[in-house]
């Protein structure tokens, strides 16, 4: 097993390195910038360390024929059930087992804005997903695992407590009431996976002065990068030992 949380820190330090840079470099030849934290987001790129542990994650399991696929889109793009396709950051395949599909996402702001939208996007992918595998879209393929890697901005704006909701007649789920945007992802996270429609999910926090130096906040030992990562690895193994 590959030292995970390090490997993780050094995934953490080139995702804000990385996102600083091209904040600054956007707009560079033209003059004009993007307004906000645009210029960062459409710029990528700063989650491919994320993506190259998960690689290296099935890699270090021993599986001999895994494909990983992580960079042409063609290559990791899935058929859907209620949609034709689906791209995901990294897909693993072994043979004609389609081994895991990952999919890695963050957020830097915006959080009223893109809570809902995010969520919506997780369940909907998981929804396709396990739709087009029982209806026999990736066959002759076992069950595939799926992940789910979700990093937020940690600042006062996401870690304090929101304003309670009201709603007639059907009240909102008491568990939110006051949820910092922080404490609702972790939850949404945890139940993607007591719902089982992730196999693994892993929620972290972090910001771009300390992320800058590797560190980041685990605030669910269930949602940790060590069990996220303990569970690929096991499935990736399991797929190995039947090929030996």
């Amino acid at each position: 097993m590959l030292e995970i949380e390090k490997e993780f820190a050094k995934a953490i330090k080139y995702y804000w390195k990385t996102r600083t840079g091209q904040k600054q470099r956007q707009g560079g030849a033209s003059g004009v910038k993007d307004a906000g934290n645009r210029g960062a987001v459409t710029g990528g790129k700063h989650a491919d360390g994320f993506v190259t542990l998960i690689a290296n994650i099935v890699r270090d399991a021993g599986l001999p024929d895994a494909t990983i696929h992580t960079v042409k889109k063609t290559e990791r793009t899935l058929p859907g059930y209620f949609r034709p396709t689906k791209e995901w950051d990294v897909l693993v395949v072994s043979g004609t087992d389609l081994v895991a599909a990952v999919e890695v996402k963050s957020q830097v702001g915006s959080f009223g804005n893109n809570f809902n939208n995010r969520v919506e996007e997780a369940l909907g992918n998981a929804t396709d997903f396990w739709a087009a595998y029982a209806k026999g879209a990736f066959t002759p393929s076992g069950r595939p695992w799926l992940g789910y890697l979700f990093m937020l901005e940690e600042n006062p704006a996401s870690t304090r407590p929101t304003k309670r909701i009201h709603l007639t007649p059907y009240p909102v789920d008491a568990v939110f009431q006051e949820m910092s945007y922080a404490q609702r992802y972790e939850e949404v996270c945890q139940r993607f996976v007591r719902e089982r429609l992730y196999d693994a999910a892993c929620f972290v926090t972090s910001n771009a002065k300390n992320g800058a130096k590797g560190l980041y906040v685990q605030p669910n030992a269930e949602l940790s990068i060590k069990n996220f990562a303990i569970s690929l690895s096991a499935r990736a193994t399991s797929i190995a030992k039947m090929r030996k």
